[in-house]
């Protein structure tokens, strides 16, 4: 109930405080997470969509309405940035409610390249933490969005690159939603190799941490490394490397095979 309303405050943006934008920005978030058990009925779709257009286009007011003319006239066409802000939390967060709400690929694919850009840094990283954002990004995942399946895949691999990011976020990739989600992937003949390679990549990550194999194991990735490693062309080498080392990691091929398998 309380969604619709600050959709509304939205409009009024651009004559407040600019300190007040990052408030309602995250009330906006969460309260969009929250929903994310709930069933969304039509009404509510639209308000959403509505909302993630309006952040991704930012505000633009041609007056506040309570102001005296004068006034009015000087403050006409201001304008607020949210997706497209200078303030790195302020965009972050807003990339994110517009991958959680438009439908638009090419809005999306713009949200995702802003997200990869973002966390090359150190604070992008942070903040993707702090917002839990492995789901967000993992309900793009999906065969059917093959056009923002990379994309998607691009801000995951920025957040395994060697930082104090690093376990905190392969921690929280360590559940049934995510291996679940791979193993729909990896079960579908229409991934192509830099997509396979890419996913290999966070899956060999997931693969050092010892409890995870049973994760492998509950969704039948082990075995699909294994028959993937059996029937890979060795001319992807990158590719091979990484199902080795994910194979070595379970247990299932000893450093000799490994070491053979490189050599040749």
């Amino acid at each position: 109930q309380l969604l619709p309303i600050a959709t509304e405050q939205l409009q009024w943006m651009p004559h407040v405080n600019p300190k007040l934008h990052m408030p309602l920005i995250k009330f906006i978030y969460w309260s969009i997470r929250q929903l994310d058990t709930v069933i969304q009925h039509a009404t509510m779709r639209s308000t959403m969509r509505r909302l993630g257009e309006d952040i991704f286009k930012g505000i633009v007011s041609k007056g506040n309405p309570h102001s005296s003319s004068e006034q009015s006239t000087e403050s006409k066409s201001k304008s607020t940035a949210f997706f497209k802000s200078s303030c790195m939390s302020l965009r972050f967060l807003s990339t994110l409610i517009v991958l959680k709400t438009v439908t638009q690929v090419d809005y999306l694919a713009q949200a995702f390249d802003s997200l990869r850009i973002d966390l090359k840094t150190d604070e992008g990283k942070a903040l993707f933490l702090e917002y839990q954002c492995v789901p967000v990004v993992l309900s793009h995942l999906k065969v059917s969005s093959r056009g923002l399946l990379s994309s998607a895949l691009d801000g995951l691999l920025q957040m395994t690159m060697e930082s104090g990011s690093l376990q905190p976020f392969l921690e929280a990739c360590s559940n049934e939603s995510f291996f679940q989600t791979c193993s729909v992937l990896l079960r579908s003949s229409k991934l192509d190799i830099p997509v396979l390679e890419k996913l290999c990549v966070l899956l060999q990550k997931l693969s050092r941490i010892k409890s995870n194999k049973k994760m492998f194991e509950l969704f039948g990735l082990h075995q699909m490394f294994q028959e993937l490693h059996r029937t890979i062309n060795p001319d992807h080498t990158f590719l091979c490397i990484n199902l080795n080392s994910i194979l070595l990691n379970l247990g299932l091929l000893r450093s000799s095979s490994l070491a053979s398998s490189l050599s040749t």
